[in-house]
């Protein structure tokens, strides 16, 4: 029963996560052929073609490309703060001693690349590029891990999700601080005081899909033009979702029964519609429904499939095209520096951190992951496609020469990070 509650839909988690990152794979390479191809100049013109509304005194008009970075992508940061309070809340981040062994993760996983970027970097102009291997790609990384079956433990990818939640905190609170732009304050407010609604509505335990998403729209907006970077208004959003039920199940059960007697005893038209009855006992039905269900629950089950299966290949496929180019300028710098950052920042980072804080017993590792198996997943930490080109975009906005170089690095960097994780894992499993 345990197993079947709370382990089948982890596993169901995992599944959907590595999947999408073997669709990840496919528009990655979709990207490279396309872009390099003789088509390459309709890929450039696909994304950068301009699409929005425009009145008097309001325009809101962006390239594709940036529909999907700021559009899109605020569904995906929805998705992570959904995820994000679920954990803090009811999961594997709800106590200091499940959040020692990620969190002390997470902080080598960020500090360690972010230091040796700054060490490893020459240019002033790519120093804002700091933040781009900080972050960690849960779909390409946990596709990984599913290629190694039964040789990879559960609590192993529990870890690497927990520590891959803790990471996009940091990297919220990044984009957050040090990549948005000149902040107007006044619609700020707005938007601050149409969030606090929603968080006292939550409070009060009203909840409204509808006011929600109108709501939603109108904050992303605001963000959007205040200067704040919009994808912040997903996260924000996501804290204003109530995750109790406004029933228990013994109540739900006891009502479901009413609602079967009430169908049961409904008076059955000839006709292929519903009686008056049966119309009044589905609305029932539908009204005890959602009163059983979390909010935050369902909506991050409804979300799950769009994200993974169409938002973050779409962002992939509109992203990874490089023009692969021997005239074009790269910095090579630059390049190496990203590769670095991922490869051994991740990989030796991670584990550093958390090899002193067991030693200070500040956390507890579990019993069925060995020392080895921990450096592996760390290397694997190091696949930081999605979000590292998200930060890369928003790094080098003002300096797009650099945004090639910074996804060549990306790339190569999440390429050898995935092969030396994975021969680690493959080769570290505990012996039966």
């Amino acid at each position: 029963m345990i197993r079947k509650v709370f382990l089948t839909p982890f596993q169901k988690f995992i599944k959907i996560e590595g999947f999408s990152g073997i669709l990840l794979l496919l528009s990655t390479i979709i990207a490279l052929i396309w872009a390099n191809s003789s088509f390459g100049n309709t890929y450039t013109e696909l994304w950068d073609y301009k699409i929005g509304i425009s009145g008097e005194g309001f325009e809101l008009k962006k390239p594709l490309l940036l529909w999907i970075n700021d559009g899109l992508m605020a569904i995906f940061f929805f998705l992570i703060g959904l995820e994000i309070k679920r954990e803090i809340l009811i999961g594997e981040l709800n106590s200091l001693k499940k959040l020692a062994f990620p969190l002390f993760g997470a902080i080598g996983g960020a500090l360690i690349p972010v230091g040796l970027y700054i060490l490893l970097n020459q240019n002033p102009e790519t120093f804002k590029g700091w933040g781009i291997p900080m972050a960690t790609d849960i779909a390409f990384s946990l596709a990984v891990l599913n290629a190694l079956g039964k040789k990879v433990p559960l609590s192993l990818k529990i870890f690497l999700i927990a520590f891959a939640i803790v990471d996009d905190i940091e990297a919220v609170l990044v984009i957050a601080i040090f990549y948005s732009g000149t902040i107007k304050t006044t619609l700020l407010l707005i938007a601050l005081a149409l969030l606090a609604v929603l968080y006292f509505l939550s409070y009060k335990g009203y909840y409204s899909k509808f006011i929600l998403f109108f709501t939603g729209i109108i904050v992303w907006i605001l963000f959007l033009k205040s200067g704040v970077h919009p994808t912040v208004a997903g996260i924000l959003l996501a804290f204003s979702v109530p995750i109790s039920q406004k029933i228990d199940s013994s109540t739900f059960i006891t009502q479901l029964e009413n609602v079967y007697n009430n169908i049961k005893s409904a008076s059955i038209l000839k006709k292929p519609i519903l009686s008056n009855d049966q119309i009044e006992a589905m609305d029932d039905l539908e009204s005890w429904s959602n009163k059983f269900q979390s909010p935050l629950q369902h909506l991050e089950h409804n979300l799950h499939g769009w994200v993974a299966y169409f938002i973050i290949p779409v962002f992939a496929l509109a992203n990874a095209g490089l023009l692969i180019d021997s005239s074009a300028g790269i910095e090579i710098a630059l390049v190496v520096n990203i590769v670095i950052c991922l490869v051994l920042g991740k990989g030796l980072g991670i584990p550093t951190v958390i090899y002193i804080a067991k030693k200070l017993n500040l956390l507890q590792i579990p019993i069925d992951i060995n020392f080895k198996q921990i450096i592996g997943v760390s290397f694997i930490a190091g696949i930081g496609f999605t979000m590292a080109i998200f930060v890369a975009s928003l790094a080098f906005a003002s300096s797009p020469e650099y945004i090639t170089s910074a996804k060549i690095g990306i790339l190569l960097g999440s390429l050898i990070s995935a092969v030396i994780g994975y021969l680690i894992l493959r080769f570290s499993a505990k012996k039966k």
